[in-house]
């Protein structure tokens, strides 16, 4: 024990100010790492890579040469796989790391032209939802949208309440595309988005919702959905859906993320969406009593 001691202290007495900040770098980047696959499949993934690495070193100490041997050879193959494996994760890590603060975007919206934005916006997802018209609209922020806006007609517009009811109008060439947003302009509508892969989605969600929760993945773009089925307005951000709008939730939840600078704007929406989520719940407790 004393010996323990001893080897402790003139450790800590060997641990310069460098070592401390190599030490706080480390752990700051894995825990972005983890942050960054929480709650994804490439969460499970790891876990697997952890057990075999586990069972290669119970395997060398216990000297089961053979199991030792194959699972050697089985990590040096999955530590060329993994740049496959993870393609998507990689792919946004970099997309996280592109959007730092040396590559942010400075332009803000101002307070005028914020406000007819919204109102635009909050306006005609109430008058598609009213009549069960389908709509998909995407707000772009850090991440360029170039690629998707290039799949759809380029439309370089202001926004109006009345051009998006024209747009999604059933039976026209634009209805089942997708609207990209580009600060106060529509860039172009009948965009192609990717789907995405998630199993746990409701069965109530169809190819509109799955659009807009594989664009949120994706991207960091906000997402508005209609539903044509039920009329729902809903909200995509990060993978996932924030369902059953009103006209003042679309513009409380939008407002933030279009009037501030993008330092925080992620931080606030996130905070908007639990508050809501709040709400929406006791709303519901205070249904189901008064039906009892």
């Amino acid at each position: 024990m004393i010996v323990l001691v001893i080897q402790l202290q003139s450790i800590l007495h060997s641990i310069g100010i460098l070592d401390i900040i190599d030490i706080l770098v480390v752990a700051f980047f894995l825990n972005k790492v983890y942050q960054m696959l929480e709650n994804t499949r490439a969460a499970s993934l790891v876990k697997g890579l952890f057990v075999l690495l586990l069972a290669t070193l119970v395997s060398k100490w216990l000297n089961l040469y053979v199991i030792n041997w194959i699972l050697e050879k089985c990590m040096t193959v999955l530590m060329i796989a993994l740049p496959i494996v993870f393609q998507p994760e990689l792919r946004r890590a970099l997309e996280q790391i592109g959007r730092g603060k040396l590559f942010r975007k400075s332009t803000v919206l101002n307070e005028l032209q914020v406000e007819n934005m919204l109102e635009a916006v909050a306006t005609a997802a109430d008058d598609l939802s009213r009549h069960r018209i389908g709509a998909l609209i995407v707000f772009e922020r850090e991440t360029g949208l170039t690629d998707f806006i290039e799949t759809g007609i380029q439309i370089d517009a202001l926004i109006t309440a009345e051009l998006f009811e024209n747009i999604f109008i059933p039976n026209t060439p634009l209805h089942d595309g997708a609207v990209i947003i580009r600060g106060d302009r529509i860039q172009a509508a009948g965009c192609i988005l990717p789907l995405t892969e998630a199993r746990n989605l409701s069965q109530e969600l169809g190819t509109r919702h799955r659009a807009a929760i594989g664009m949120s993945e994706q991207s960091d773009a906000l997402v508005l959905v209609v539903s044509e089925e039920t009329g729902t307005i809903s909200l995509a951000r990060g993978g996932s859906l924030q369902r059953y709008l009103t006209h003042q939730d679309v513009i409380s939840l939008l407002e933030p993320i279009m009037s501030q600078p993008m330092l925080n704007w992620r931080d606030t929406v996130l905070d908007k969406l639990k508050s809501l989520q709040r709400v929406q719940t006791k709303n519901k407790q205070e249904d189901n009593k008064n039906a009892k």
